[in-house]
This record gives structure tokens, C-alpha cells and sequence, in this order.
């Protein structure tokens, strides 16, 4: 894409869309419907799935030339997959790569959104490596915070103004627009985080690299999260997530792993107690709130934890 920028425009852009797929073909299904109806119109969907039976489209988009499926019952993981379609899109000369987790639904004029915000940001000399949409979980209707890292640790953080596009180090992979410019300038996402994570990491290093990561809150997507329970006392209202075994595994995991890999000095110090004091709650809310499997959970976290510290990658759980 060698366009002047001040000759930028919708057309002149090319689009591809991916999807990492896993057992769950309605969810599957519902988000290529979303993606294919967007006021903006992708070239080509490539799907990833890991399922260990192919998942079957809906009749109608059993025979699109434009979805491309290619099937992967070893599963690579959320980030194997994305290894395989930025290296894919490189290759297409694609401009942009829109990623998705297929228990996403962009509302159809998300992707106009993020382009038209792109557009404005570059010509603000900006250098925007990912724009993405805000992500909505659909089952609570919170906004989900994208991340900043803050010398020893991600977190989330919420605007001084939400109603505007804002920089962050890393919003989460579904529904990021990805600019294939910047995707070339580092490696592709680590195939050895398998899940989870990703996100954080690839932002960031996009952001060392030298390009912004924003979110634009005018360009909307629901996500489904984890297992919400919403907890009222006196009250004060909180909504946590529940997840499974595999899912607490590599959260503790790939966060500990990815929290020292980027800090520095005495930030590796305080970046190891803050995993340790993070293990030790996350364990309370499993006893105290979690209603199944606390023990299988527990162990999760413990082992995800010390694989996290020394460095054990790849799909080990």
C-alpha cells in the first residue's frame, strides 16, 4: 500500500479476515455471517480450525470461493493459527489482516470504522499498527479494557475520555485490524503461547517496534468471555470470570511468562511478587466462588505459574 496519504481512501484498501476455530460450529457460523455482511466487504475469510472433526458451514456458505477452510485437527492453538494466516496474508499482499476468536460478532459497519479511523489517524501523522473495535462481552454488556504494560505487569485500563479513539499497548486479538506494513516489521505471533496472551505480547511488541495500537469506541464487537458470575453485597456489585482447567493453565502460565519476559532491572523483582500475590487470590476466588473442579483448577493455576517462571512453552497441558 503505497497510496499518498492524503489519497487515502476505503477503496484503494484490501481485507482479509481470519478466524481461529475450535468445536463450536454455531459460534463458528455466526461469525463468519457477521464478517460477511459488513458494509465494507472482506476479499477472502481464511478459518483455522482446530476442531478435531471439521466443523461444518451453514449450506450457504459451503460453496463461497471467498472462505477458505483449512483444518488442523492436531490444534495449533489460537496463536499457531494466527502464525498461519499473517504469513498467508503476507504472501496474498493483503493491507490489512482482520483476526478473529469465533465467538465474535463485529456489528456490520465495525470494519468501515476501524479503516475510516485509520485513514484519520495516518493523516494525523500518526503510525498505526492495529486499530481495533471496542469489545463488548455479550453475556455481562461490559466493556472489556484493553491493556497497558506498566513496567511489571498488563493491565487494564479504562480512558479519561471512552468516547474517542485512545492509544493502548495491546487490545485483544478478535476484532483487531491489523496493518500487514507493520505485521512485517517483527515476527508473527508466537506459536508456543498456543492460547492466551497473544494479544498482549504482539501488541506490545508492535509498540517497540515503533507503531501505535489504538481502540475505537465507534466501531463495536461482543465477545463471549469466560463463565461471568456476578457477585452483589451490600450493595457493591462485581462480575468474575470463570474458566476451565486448560483455560486457568495457560492464563497464569503465558501472563507470568510474557510479565518477566518484558520487564527490566528491579521490575523482574516486583513482576515475580506480583504473579506470586496474583496466584494466591486467584486461588481464594476459585475456593470462595469457582462451583466446580476447584482442585483440578487450582493445580492449573499452580503448575501454569512455575511453567510461566521457568519458561515452559508450547502445548503442555
Amino acid at each position: 500500500m503505497n497510496t499518498p496519504v492524503h489519497n487515502l481512501r476505503l477503496e484503494a484498501f484490501t481485507v482479509a479476515a481470519y478466524i481461529t476455530a475450535y468445536e463450536d460450529a454455531e459460534a463458528l457460523n455466526a461469525c463468519v455471517a457477521a464478517i460477511q455482511t459488513q458494509t465494507f466487504a472482506v476479499a477472502q475469510i481464511l478459518i483455522v480450525d482446530n476442531s478435531e472433526h471439521p466443523l461444518v458451514l451453514t449450506p450457504c456458505l459451503q460453496n463461497n470461493d471467498t472462505i477458505l477452510i483449512w483444518s488442523h485437527p492436531e490444534n495449533l492453538g489460537i496463536a499457531g493459527g494466527l502464525e498461519l494466516a499473517f504469513n498467508w496474508a503476507d504472501r496474498q499482499g493483503y493491507d490489512f489482516l482482520w483476526t478473529f476468536d469465533q465467538d465474535s460478532t463485529p456489528e456490520p459497519d465495525c470494519l468501515a470504522r476501524l479503516l475510516e479511523t485509520y485513514i484519520h489517524l495516518v493523516k494525523q501523522d500518526c503510525n498505526p499498527g492495529i486499530v481495533a473495535p471496542a469489545a463488548i462481552d455479550s453475556r455481562t454488556g461490559q466493556i472489556v479494557q484493553p491493556s497497558r504494560f506498566l513496567g511489571d505487569r498488563f493491565r487494564g485500563f479504562q480512558p479519561s475520555d471512552p468516547t474517542i479513539s485512545y492509544e493502548c499497548d495491546a487490545p485483544i486479538t478478535s476484532g483487531s485490524l491489523v496493518q500487514m506494513r507493520a505485521a512485517r516489521q517483527i515476527p508473527p505471533p508466537d506459536r508456543n503461547l498456543f492460547m492466551d496472551g497473544i494479544d498482549l505480547d504482539y501488541g506490545l511488541r508492535l509498540r517497540k517496534a515503533g507503531f501505535q495500537n489504538f481502540v475505537v469506541p465507534a466501531a463495536r464487537m461482543y465477545h463471549r468471555f469466560g463463565t461471568p458470575l456476578q457477585i452483589e453485597l451490600f450493595g457493591w456489585k462485581r462480575v468474575f470470570q470463570c474458566y476451565s482447567p486448560l483455560r486457568y493453565y495457560y492464563i497464569c502460565r503465558n501472563q507470568t511468562y510474557l510479565e518477566l519476559r518484558h520487564a527490566t532491572g528491579v521490575y523482574r523483582f516486583t513482576c515475580f511478587l506480583r504473579r506470586i500475590n496474583y496466584l494466591a487470590l486467584t486461588i481464594c476466588k476459585i475456593l470462595v466462588l469457582d462451583p466446580e473442579s476447584k482442585a483440578h483448577k487450582i493445580n492449573a493455576c499452580l503448575t501454569g505459574t512455575y511453567h510461566g517462571l521457568i519458561g515452559k512453552l508450547g502445548k503442555c497441558w
